[in-house]
């Protein structure tokens, strides 16, 4: 169904980008220095739940809205903006000690209530934050077209099979990201200076993501 050497280039190509620092790598850093290791995962699950909505939305040419509706992206990028601004408040006002893994489990009521960000709560705000970034859906439609062989057919599936191995791709890398960054916090959990500090840095890389967002919208 595909060109077997366009899809090694394309393997190759993924693969540069899901480990080059990003945006979404930004925030599921963000996420699990906050929460924890699991959080950090369930933030990357998030994210790669948002990239499979624009995978298969670009497999089934909705992303050409983009062209002939341009005002949609900047809905999207201006609403994406604000939630980041959104997640950035919350995280700069939060001077409550680090979650602990026990308490995400716990349930999240009385003391037992974790006062990071929420395992359920970290999977939502990574698959919202991705969904509400347009530059993904342009990406699909600008990246995954290179690697397509008309000759073959089955355009739409083509394009399938490169978004969900780009989305797959990208989840494994994030999620080890997300993970490592949790453990870190984890080892550091004791500290109220360090909390407060990695709420600090949770802050910024939310609000340096909704300037870029709206600084450079093509």
């Amino acid at each position: 169904m595909v060109d077997t050497s366009l899809y090694a280039a394309f393997l190759a190509a993924a693969f540069a980008l899901c480990v080059a620092p990003g945006p979404d790598m930004m925030f599921i850093v963000a996420m699990g220095g906050r929460g924890g290791p699991f959080t950090g995962f369930l933030a990357a699950l998030g994210v790669a739940a948002g990239a499979l909505v624009h995978a298969v939305s670009a497999a089934l040419g909705l992303s050409a809205l983009f062209t002939t509706l341009p005002v949609l992206y900047h809905v999207l990028r201006w609403l994406g903006a604000a939630y980041l601004l959104h997640l950035a408040v919350k995280a700069f006002r939060d001077r409550s000690p680090l979650a602990t893994e026990a308490d995400g489990a716990a349930g999240g009521t009385g003391a037992a209530r974790s006062p990071g960000p929420g395992r359920r709560r970290a999977f939502w705000q990574g698959a919202v934050t991705n969904l509400l970034n347009p530059k993904m859906i342009l990406f699909n439609v600008a990246f995954l077209p290179q690697f397509v062989n008309p000759a073959l057919g089955h355009v739409s599936w083509q394009l399938l099979l490169l978004g969900l191995t780009l989305v797959m791709m990208g989840f494994t890398i994030d999620a080890s990201v997300g993970l490592l960054s949790g453990r870190l916090s984890s080892a550091l959990r004791g500290s109220r200076r360090v909390a407060r500090g990695l709420n600090i840095f949770s802050g910024t890389v939310f609000t340096g993501l909704a300037v870029r967002l709206v600084a450079a919208p093509k």
